[in-house]
């Protein structure tokens, strides 16, 4: 294998990319060229992988940035819009940035692409990441470029500074910890340690498809929950409160804040009852699927990453 692959990693500052960095590096690749803005998590990627080449762009505007794409063994877009209350960011960043990256992968010649899509294409939520996503993953289909297209389910590892990360953070605060009704909303975490291994198959074996990558197992909301309690020692209650209660706290939340962790579009999300077809993803790309309370440990506890947390 060719070690000395050029990889560029669009957006790979975010909880995919910083993952998926530590897989590669610990695999012996070095020419991996990191494109994000957001100047916090470059700022702590530089200090964990100084080897690697990390530059600030803003992936929605032509820039000098665009050079990076010459040369380019393989190019793995990660970049994503996913929370928020702006329509106009996930335009930005889901969408012009695609367009652009679309652009500069045909225009060099790259040999290789693989796109980082999301389960939700096929989930019945209408809101602003969903809807972007749909369109973003169309643009690639449309491209006719060749490449994998990924649709992960919601993921969770080291590094997670949203979703799972977020909560362990919020439920160590508090002394209750607040679960809109009754909490059995079913979900298919992706453990993002086995999502990058998948990535990293495409890179070493380029394959062409669409492939959903869920979660195995089925795991209520609320067991989620509780599973973090566990792991994290976290001496918070477990509470139960209205549903019609809970949006109105994020409600209230989102006015004051313009970057809130959680949204009422991502807790009507949350209560969609999506349920996104399981294919043999780890028969096809070669990898393991981590049982998910081993995988919740390794997230909390392991002794190299568990404890570095990004930016919100």
């Amino acid at each position: 294998m060719m070690k000395d692959k050029k990889i560029v990693l669009p957006g790979g500052a975010g909880l995919v990319g910083q993952n998926l960095i530590a897989r590669l590096m610990a695999r012996g690749y070095t020419n991996i060229v990191v494109l994000d803005k957001h100047r916090a998590n470059l700022a702590m990627l530089r200090q964990i992988q100084p080897e690697i080449t990390i530059e600030y762009a803003d992936l929605a505007e032509p820039g000098d940035w665009l050079g990076r794409i010459a040369g380019a063994d393989v190019v793995v877009m990660l970049q994503a819009q996913i929370g928020g209350n702006d329509y106009q960011e996930f335009v930005r960043n889901n969408i012009d940035s695609t367009r652009l990256l679309l652009d500069a992968v045909k225009a060099h010649n790259v040999p290789s692409l693989v796109h980082i899509s999301s389960s939700v294409v096929e989930s019945v939520a209408d809101d602003f990441y969903t809807n972007t996503k749909k369109d973003q993953e169309r643009m690639v289909l449309d491209s006719g470029i060749s490449c994998p297209v990924l649709r992960p389910t919601l993921m969770f590892g080291w590094f997670d500074r949203k979703h799972l990360g977020w909560l362990s953070r919020f439920m160590k605060k508090v002394p209750v910890f607040p679960i809109p009704g009754h909490g059995r909303y079913m979900r298919q975490p992706l453990y993002v340690g086995d999502f990058c291994n998948v990535i990293i198959s495409c890179i070493e074996s380029p394959r062409v498809g669409v492939f959903n990558i869920s979660g195995h197992e089925k795991v209520d909301y609320i067991d989620i929950i509780r599973e973090i309690k566990r792991a994290t020692k976290a001496s918070a209650v477990v509470l139960r409160i209205p549903f019609a209660l809970f949006y109105s706290l994020l409600w209230v939340w989102g006015l004051f804040d313009k970057n809130p962790p959680f949204t009422t579009q991502q807790l009507s999300a949350l209560s969609a009852k999506d349920e996104f077809e399981v294919i043999d993803w780890p028969g096809i790309f070669g990898v393991r699927s981590t049982p998910f309370r081993e995988a919740i440990d390794e997230t909390f506890n392991d002794p190299r990453y568990g404890h570095i947390v990004m930016e919100f």
